[in-house]
């Protein structure tokens, strides 16, 4: 009875890891900040998931996993690993200063509404 029951745990314990390789988390690497970067991906720590973030921040969002390659310290392997990892969403685009002055103007009338 007692090999039954660790062959049981053995079972349920393999299959329990087996599961969790496949339910790896995903992370969207145009808007994760460093912290849920260096948590998610492989081979990655706080440095280079800080130089993740500054890179986007310097050179806009990500348009393909590949373009991590670009961010010094990161190679073409590490993409590799963390591919099934790595979503390229849609970045926060920055809010850009308005260049012209807000005004409000009043709203137009038609001609025939119009007093003289």
């Amino acid at each position: 009875m007692n090999l039954f029951s660790n062959l049981i745990k053995a079972a349920a314990l393999s299959l329990l890891m087996a599961t969790s390789a496949f339910a790896a988390d995903k992370v969207n690497i145009n808007s994760a900040d460093a912290a849920t970067l260096d948590e998610v991906l492989l081979n990655i720590g706080a440095a280079k998931a800080q130089a993740i973030v500054d890179y986007r921040k310097a050179n806009g969002p990500f348009k393909s996993a590949e373009e991590l390659a670009m961010v010094k310290g990161i190679g073409l392997k590490t993409v590799e690993k963390n591919r099934d990892r790595i979503e390229v969403g849609r970045g926060q685009p920055a809010a850009k200063p308005s260049t012209a002055p807000s005004t409000t103007a009043a709203p137009l009338r038609p001609r025939h509404l119009v007093r003289r």
